[in-house]
């Protein structure tokens, strides 16, 4: 019998959907800040992500937590755990007050 061995533990991270137009894959930005070597002043960097989405609940703008996996396509290696933040949805603009109504 083989005898399971335990995983390591796999990175997590926190960041934000940059994009949502492909099917089951999100883009998620991980920002960052890092000091400068010489003179000490920290820079905003940042680590772009694609990431598998299965049941496409993310969307554009929202917070979600990511973990490492094992390579899913050419650029996916990550999944989504959970959305932490949903992002508030802006209404269309025909919705909007202002927009012409039919006169009775």
């Amino acid at each position: 019998m083989a005898e399971t061995m335990p995983r390591g533990t796999r990175r997590k991270a926190v960041g934000q959907v940059t994009s949502a137009k492909m099917n089951k894959t999100r883009r998620v930005e991980i920002p960052r800040l890092v000091k400068h070597a010489r003179y000490g002043k920290y820079i905003k960097r940042r680590t772009i992500c694609h990431v598998h989405d299965e049941k496409n609940e993310s969307g554009l703008g929202d917070t979600v937590e990511i973990m490492e996996t094992r390579p899913l396509s050419k650029t996916k290696n990550w999944r989504l755990l959970r959305v932490v933040v949903k992002a508030p949805t802006m209404p269309h603009p025909s919705e909007v007050a202002g927009a012409p109504e039919q006169a009775s």
